[in-house]
């Protein structure tokens, strides 16, 4: 009984030796486990507070609107382009008559040279009055200056040519302004319509009459 005691006592021993491995093992394993979860949250929060994304310029080439420099360019031009709108309809009704005249043929412009000198060796009305007769041509094609058509109708039965003097008066009666048109080889029974244009301001209110006319 004494003999075979000793040789059953081990047994616990060997028991509590495994259970104490394992429970070392055990504790082993989760403190590594612990290790690596801090280690990988370590590394995150490193990486998550150490990057910094850097900004990059927009691709304005994607853009489908105009950037902001180009619209202010836009505006700076529109407000030039409204100025200069502005000053060419303040300019001069004496501009504005010589840019009208400006689409008049050369011919028509010596015709009425030729007129002007004419006239000066008539005396009186000249002789061809009831040839001529005046009507108003709208501002909206004479860029708003005042002009007449000249209606000159050789009423004779021969070639003949006409000088005309149109003076402007203002609402008093006076001569303001004289101009000279006229009409070279106007067959028998034809009609020419030269204009006289006044280089007077726009806003002056004339009217138009015929002071001479010379068959020539």
């Amino acid at each position: 009984m004494s003999a075979g005691s000793p040789g059953k006592k081990p047994a616990p021993r060997r028991r509590r030796s495994i259970t104490a491995v394992l429970t070392v093992l055990a504790t082993a394993t989760t403190a590594a486990a612990l290790v690596s979860c801090s280690t990988e949250s370590g590394n995150n929060s490193s990486s998550s507070s150490s990057f910094s994304p850097r900004a990059t310029p927009p691709n304005t080439a994607s853009f489908s609107g105009t950037p902001p420099s180009a619209m202010a360019s836009a505006a700076k031009s529109a407000v030039a382009s409204a100025k200069a709108e502005a000053s060419a309809a303040a300019s001069s009704a004496s501009a504005r008559a010589s840019e009208f005249e400006a689409s008049v043929s050369a011919e028509v412009e010596r015709a009425n040279a030729t007129a002007a000198r004419e006239l000066a060796k008539v005396k009186g009305q000249g002789n061809a009055t009831a040839d001529v007769a005046l009507t108003g041509k709208p501002r909206s094609q004479t860029g708003g200056v005042f002009a007449v058509v000249v209606n000159i109708t050789n009423s004779t039965d021969k070639t003949a040519s006409y000088a005309v003097q149109v003076d402007f008066k203002d609402p008093d009666g006076k001569v303001v302004e004289t101009r000279y048109v006229g009409a070279e080889n106007l067959d028998p029974g034809k009609r020419a319509q030269p204009l006289a244009i006044s280089r007077k301001p726009p806003e002056m209110k004339l009217t138009a009459k015929v002071a001479k006319a010379q068959r020539y």
